[in-house]
């Protein structure tokens, strides 16, 4: 067990500096939707579901994906939405054959106390723990409520990420707006502002990652604007080095 020493007791985390705190343009509160996992292909993977729960400025929110294969994605996510947003907590698991190895991951932000426990390919259980210097802007399970409230004005809007591979790695994404396109539901036509988000490793590490071809594979995220916007559909690998896979609203059946 690796632990790393605390920062200061009033000295910020350096990577703070550089934080892209999301302003609260649009205050998050009860939702329950259902969604999708498919290939890029279109073959249908899972079924999801998210819950949303709102207690003054504290939200709570649960993802939970049921692959055919068993299979498991399951992230809770904590946080806060006084005048920005900011992580509290995010714990994510990850376990059966869709995925490379079992994973459950434990975030407390207020803290930096970062807990990976995953399996390796013998089937021997291990364990991570450290404390990390997390900024302010660290987005695990946030992304899809933040990119609502990005400004697709902004020709870039950068946020952290603990990255476990498994070991814990704090890395930047970068949002980039690409501009709108249309879409239909029904007879309804509506517009979706068009992001990319890229990983950025830093250093060595990511000059390294670059040259020998495992720089982390984008991800594009659909928004719709407006007063009420909504998420529309993602593609791109749902855990570090994952396939690409599409998430998208689901529709309801016949009863």
């Amino acid at each position: 067990m690796r632990v790393q020493k605390p920062w200061g007791k009033h000295a910020a985390p350096r990577s703070a500096l550089f934080a892209d705190m999301i302003p609260v343009r649009h205050t998050e509160g009860l939702i329950h939707g259902f969604l999708l996992v498919l290939t890029f292909e279109g073959k249908a993977l899972a079924d999801g579901q998210m819950t949303q729960d709102a207690q003054g400025d504290r939200v709570t929110n649960h993802l939970i994906f049921r692959f055919k294969d068993g299979s498991i994605y399951e992230d809770t996510t904590v946080f806060s939405q006084r005048g920005t947003f900011r992580l509290l907590s995010d714990h994510l698991i990850l376990r059966g054959p869709s995925f490379k190895q079992p994973v459950d991951t434990s975030i407390n932000a207020s803290t930096g106390q970062v807990k990976v426990r995953y399996t390796e390919d013998k089937g021997k259980e291990k364990v991570i723990a450290q404390r990390m210097e997390l900024p302010p802007d660290v987005a695990n399970g946030l992304l899809f409520t933040l990119m609502k409230d990005v400004k697709p004005s902004a020709p870039r809007t950068t946020v952290s990420m603990v990255a476990t591979t498994p070991k814990p790695r704090l890395v930047k994404l970068a949002i980039l707006p690409q501009g709108e396109e249309p879409f239909t539901i029904g007879s309804f036509h509506h517009k979706a502002m068009h992001y990319l988000v890229k990983v950025e490793i830093g250093g060595v590490t990511g000059f390294l990652a670059r040259l020998m071809g495992k720089q982390p594979a984008d991800t594009h995220v659909w928004v719709l604007g407006g007063e009420a916007p909504a998420f529309v559909k993602a593609e791109g690998p749902l855990y570090v080095g994952g396939p690409i896979w599409r998430i998208q609203l689901a529709s309801a059946g016949l009863f």
